[in-house]
């Protein structure tokens, strides 16, 4: 069953003084800018103690993965154990599972867990490449997906999950996640990166409530390696913090918008670079 949106229903975050604790299971990025390193580098800029679980390996820069290596399904559950056995861990980010069978283990060795799950569906990397397998999609729709706290996918990614097209408007980008809510989830986040117009907006669903917009204006950078991860993430962080949902996706869209803004600040690789995480933290020590 999926936690409540805004329920923190593990361990409570903070205890005796130290910072909220999250965990990000999901794949490498060798490049720094997806995957763990981003999401673990989000935690830090909002406050939040980072664990990790790398489910796989990739061979990754800013313009190709030519490599994916998934980690052994015992050493995945053996991440989980020992992390789950012993800190105290607020809230769980789930990104890169590309096989069925680590979908299965995942949803296994977190049966015992209780606390918000924050399921980013990734399927596609910037670059194009494919990191989820087809068969893969009915697992996570199966195991994942009704346990899910709430579950952050692009439009593409909706749209893989539905086995439909695209959404190509604002009405359609909402039926399409509640569609998404009736998997089971207690709420959808439908990201508006793929949109088209000088506005991006997110759209926050719950079941029986009025959609939620959180906009922005939209960005000119090629720079956005690693978005999904890190909204996904930052939002896991502010539900660690014992955040309502709400308050989680307002804090983590507006400190991805100034990562995005950011970004031609960092120079690095030569195709999709990175957001820039700690734009708050390098900027004050210029």
């Amino acid at each position: 069953m999926a936690a409540t949106p805004g329920s923190a229903t593990g361990t409570a975050p903070g205890r005796g003084g130290a910072p909220a604790i999250a965990l990000t299971i999901a794949g490498s990025d060798s490049g720094g800018g997806a995957g763990i390193q981003a999401d673990l580098k989000a935690f830090s800029a909002l406050g939040v103690y980072g664990a990790s679980v790398i489910t796989a390996v990739t061979a990754q820069n800013t313009r190709t993965v030519t490599h994916i290596h998934d980690i052994p399904l015992d050493v995945v559950e053996g991440q989980i154990a020992a992390v789950l056995g012993d800190l105290d861990v607020a809230a769980i980010k789930i990104g890169m599972l590309s096989s069925p069978e680590i979908v299965a283990a995942v949803a296994a060795a977190l049966e015992g867990y209780a606390g918000p799950l924050v399921l980013d569906p990734v399927i596609v990397a910037k670059s194009g490449a494919k990191l989820l397998r087809d068969e893969a999609v009915a697992a996570l729709k199966e195991w994942l997906l009704p346990r899910a706290t709430v579950v952050t996918p692009n439009l593409p990614e909706a749209a893989a999950l539905l086995e439909c097209a695209p959404a190509g408007d604002a009405a359609e980008v909402e039926r399409q996640g509640r569609a998404l809510l009736a998997l089971g989830p207690a709420a959808v986040l439908m990201k508006g990166g793929h949109a088209q117009g000088d506005v991006c907006t997110d759209l926050l669903l719950v079941a029986g409530q009025p959609a939620l917009p959180f906009t922005a204006g939209r960005l000119d950078t090629r720079n956005t390696h690693g978005t999904g991860c890190s909204l996904s993430s930052a939002i896991a962080a502010g539900l660690a913090k014992g955040m309502a949902l709400p308050e989680a996706v307002g804090e983590a869209h507006d400190w991805l918008h100034g990562a995005i803004r950011a970004a031609d600040r960092l120079v690095v690789g030569s195709g999709h670079g990175p957001i820039h995480h700690f734009h708050r933290l390098w900027e004050g020590l210029r």
